[in-house]
């Protein structure tokens, strides 16, 4: 069997469930309507199959292994790059930072050419394109695929990491986008929630000094005053 015959024969596209036995479901405007205040955070992926690059913007990304390093996304069947990326035999993940919101609106939009802009884009030593602003870029190798609906999830095999050099580029690293309630986010320190119980504690702790404080003073005030 040659390689790319291997290669296929492992990825065979396999269907994750039979919808016939599936119990009734929500509508598809009430599942959206539950996930609507899910966060989600932002990735552009990019692919070539030999006829020219392509690339969307998923929310869908999630790291499902360290060792070995798997990561998992789905796509639309109703997406333009999804053919593209099913072909592909590897791509490249984009993790965005706030700084990036202009490219996740471009690869969300139909119709525009996504690669348009050359200076924005180049392709690694291994031939994949990557959009250069991105904060993190993870190479890896499409090790199956799975039917789910009307989607299909792509199970990667990340073999890569490419950082951005620039220092605007690492301070967006800190700043993730989100999609939440049908708009982007970013997260940042200010975003940060204090350990609840900690909090408590802390503040237990500050108004326990408060009072002892009040009660030294007090007693100070109580004190006879000697010439």
């Amino acid at each position: 069997m040659s390689e790319t015959a291997d290669r296929d024969h492992i990825r065979r596209h396999i269907a994750l469930i039979d919808e016939a036995s599936l119990e009734p479901g929500l509508s598809a405007d009430g599942f959206r309507e539950a996930f609507r205040n899910h966060a989600g955070g932002v990735a552009v992926v990019t692919a070539d199959a030999g006829r020219g690059p392509v690339a969307l913007t998923a929310t869908s990304v999630i790291s499902v292994s360290a060792t070995p390093p798997l990561l998992v996304f789905s796509v639309s069947a109703l997406s333009s790059a999804t053919p593209t990326i099913l072909e592909s035999s590897s791509l490249v993940v984009h993790l965005l930072g706030a700084g990036q919101v202009d490219l996740a609106r471009l690869c969300a939009t139909s119709g525009v050419d996504r690669f348009a802009d050359t200076g924005a884009w180049a392709r690694l030593e291994t031939g994949e394109p990557y959009f250069v602003a991105a904060p993190v870029c993870i190479r890896g190798a499409i090790a199956a695929t799975f039917a789910a609906g009307a989607s299909t999830l792509v199970v990667v095999n990340a073999t890569h990491a490419h950082y951005a050099p620039t220092n605007d580029a690492r301070s967006d690293a800190s700043r993730p986008l989100v999609y939440h309630n049908r708009t982007w986010h970013q997260l940042s320190e200010l975003s940060e929630l204090t350990d609840p119980h900690l909090f408590s504690k802390e503040r237990r702790t500050s108004h326990g000094q408060a009072e002892d404080h009040h009660r030294e003073h007090a007693a100070r005030q109580d004190r006879p005053h000697h010439r």
